[in-house]
């Protein structure tokens, strides 16, 4: 049979005919004038009829046992597949995606003995602020002025909460200050943030309350622990030393810190809805970096004049 025009246009109604009579055929099943009428219309459309059957077999089959059957009871049972589906996709992604950060959470949160609630970042904060925005609320008992935290040291302080969702400030933004004790010697200070640079969530602000404080690059900071733990507990890793900005006169010594953690590709983090029975002080601090070996030193050589005038010397000795 060639494709033309007019073969198309009775192959469509050969299609919609068929599907006409499924469907009054399903309605009216027990009616012997529609019997007749659908033997009578298999041995013209069945071809067509066969196929539009098996297409529509699986819809057919849910409205005949969902809708017709027992009411809204197979509809209950398909929404509890449908959640334990999603589920077990979502498990599935995260094991693929944010197993690693979510391992690393745990290992920080069991290290400084902290009690976390785990939660993905769902949006960014749009104002002047750094928000983000979590799936986790007072449903999971989270509350506000606790410490957030992923895998790598400290993310910010919850500021408001909903059932199903909470918000957080970043320890990034300009409006955060925390309290921070360096590494080993523990002095206390605080670190405020910079805000957004070109790349990202820039670095923090040091100050120390000792203006005698020798601040040296590399040196590494925690969380000081707040007036009842809120809104940060103590030893949670903040950051690196990186540069040293003391002014002449200045009542505090400063420097600039980069964060442990990366602002720009948070996900999977941790609030912190109970502080450690004690404080881990340190020992959650990321090792530090080897430092590298020094170049070996390099000998001078000798000139060929100077060689030339000690042979002369040894020859006229």
């Amino acid at each position: 049979m060639r494709d033309t025009r007019r073969t198309r246009l009775l192959l469509s109604i050969a299609l919609i005919a068929a599907l006409a009579l499924i469907a009054v055929d399903y309605q009216h099943g027990s009616s012997p004038v529609m019997r007749t009428v659908k033997h009578t219309a298999g041995s013209v459309f069945g071809a067509a009829e066969s196929a539009v059957s098996f297409v529509t077999a699986p819809i057919t089959r849910f409205v005949g046992g969902g809708l017709a059957g027992s009411s809204g009871g197979q509809v209950a049972v398909l929404k509890r597949e449908l959640a334990k589906m999603r589920a077990e996709l979502s498990a599935a992604k995260l094991s693929k995606s944010d197993y690693a950060r979510l391992h690393r959470l745990l290992a920080l949160a069991g290290t400084g003995g902290y009690r976390v609630v785990a939660a993905s970042v769902i949006a960014f904060g749009q104002g002047y602020q750094q928000t983000v925005t979590l799936d986790a609320g007072s449903s999971d008992g989270v509350r506000p002025q606790e410490t957030v935290l992923d895998g790598d040291g400290l993310v910010g302080q919850v500021t408001a909460v909903t059932a199903d969702t909470c918000t957080v400030l970043l320890a990034t933004d300009p409006s955060s200050v925390v309290g921070v004790r360096m590494a080993p010697q523990g002095q206390v200070g605080w670190v405020t943030g910079e805000g957004s640079s070109r790349t990202g969530p820039g670095e923090l602000k040091l100050a120390v309350l000792d203006p005698g404080a020798v601040l040296k690059p590399g040196e590494q900071l925690v969380t000081a622990a707040s007036v009842h733990d809120r809104p940060f507990v103590p030893g949670v890793p903040v950051g690196t030393v990186i540069s040293v900005k003391n002014k002449a006169g200045a009542l505090t010594a400063q420097a600039l810190v980069r964060p442990f953690v990366s602002f720009a590709s948070l996900n999977i983090v941790g609030i912190v809805i109970a502080p450690p029975r004690h404080n881990p002080r340190f020992s959650v601090l990321p090792p530090k970096p080897p430092k590298p070996a020094p170049p070996p030193p390099v000998k001078p050589a000798k000139s060929r004049r100077t060689a030339g005038q000690t042979g002369t010397t040894a020859a006229g000795h």
